[in-house]
């Protein structure tokens, strides 16, 4: 269960959103809102984690930013939706994890066969708070900007109505 702690007006290059902190106990999360979301359906919806790398040092080793960018923009776009940022770097495994799978990666290996070489989870991350931000927001069913399957899987486990899949192009 997460806890809303304080939210704010925050304007981007991509419109004005709302930021809403949250706190499950654990960790922080942050849902960027657009628009009226509560009893909506077919909202649209982008789950996205933290990335040291790309968000505060700007890597050109992955697309974590490119799509949070891209995010934004298709909700701008839409005119509604909500994009919920979770504390969970390194697939859930953390800043060190994806330290020490570099070199695997860098030999042509997958980033979750990498993180699995450097003796960790090939994906730890609990999409359980995103479900917890969705029901507090009311949202009554989403549609998923994602290349990752299980991300609705998971969604769905939690009584999240996902009505469709997206991918996410950048």
């Amino acid at each position: 269960m997460v806890v809303r702690l304080a939210d704010r007006e925050l304007k981007t290059k991509f419109g004005d959103f709302s930021e809403i902190l949250f706190y499950d106990g654990i960790s922080e999360s942050i849902a960027l809102v657009m628009g009226e979301v509560e009893g909506g359906e077919d909202v649209l919806c982008r789950i996205h984690s933290a990335c040291i790398g790309g968000h505060i040092f700007n890597s050109i080793e992955c697309e974590c930013a490119g799509e949070m960018a891209a995010a934004q923009a298709a909700v701008q776009q839409a005119g509604r939706g909500v994009i919920i940022y979770l504390d969970q770097e390194g697939k859930g495994n953390g800043h060190l994890a994806l330290m020490k799978s570099t070199p695997f990666k860098k030999a042509g290996h997958s980033q979750g066969e990498a993180y699995k070489l450097a003796g960790f989870e090939v994906d730890a991350r609990s999409f359980r708070p995103a479900a917890d931000i969705l029901a507090d927001l009311g949202v009554g069913s989403v549609v998923l900007l994602t290349n990752n399957p299980e991300k609705a899987a998971d969604l769905r486990r939690y009584s999240i109505n996902v009505s469709e899949t997206k991918e996410l192009s950048l």
